[in-house]
């Protein structure tokens, strides 16, 4: 089963469990899927819905902030509870010790120094940790070995 049949299946489901916000969220990532294979007119694979996946929950942090800013905690505390039925299908992600010591490997595999470098070791990294880790989590991992100031 893949991960789409695998939402479907979810979705009928928390509509019979009358789970009202699996519902809403899982019915939005199946519309994001739908959208993206509408516009790539491709079938999504699992690895295309990961990477929606984890642009939803960008989105929802980001909205996170801006609730907490505007003071409307009840919002975010909605989005958070997307978050985690989001990850749920999600693969585990790498901590930041794990994600710190795979940069350092790759940083001394590829014999970078400086920040100039930041750029070479991101594309080194991400290729092999997509889905894996946060992106954002990285650079800032990337930037710090590469800045010696770790």
């Amino acid at each position: 089963m893949n991960l789409k049949e695998k939402l479907s299946q979810d979705l009928k489901e928390a509509m019979k469990a009358k789970d009202e916000a699996k519902v809403r969220t899982v019915r939005m990532l199946l519309a994001a899927i739908k959208n993206f294979e509408v516009e790539k007119m491709k079938s999504a694979t699992d690895e295309d819905i990961l990477q929606i996946m984890a642009k939803e929950i960008k989105k929802r942090k980001e909205s996170i902030e801006l609730y907490l800013k505007g003071g409307r905690e009840d919002l975010a505390k909605a989005e958070e509870e997307e978050i985690k039925i989001i990850e749920s299908y999600m693969p585990q992600q790498m901590s930041e010790e794990e994600i710190r010591e795979f940069a350092k490997k790759i940083i001394e595999e590829l014999k970078l120094s400086g920040p100039k470098d930041v750029g070479t070791a991101m594309k080194a990294i991400m290729s092999q940790l997509k889905g894996k880790a946060d992106g954002k989590l990285v650079n800032k991992i990337v930037t710090e070995l590469l800045s010696g100031s770790n």
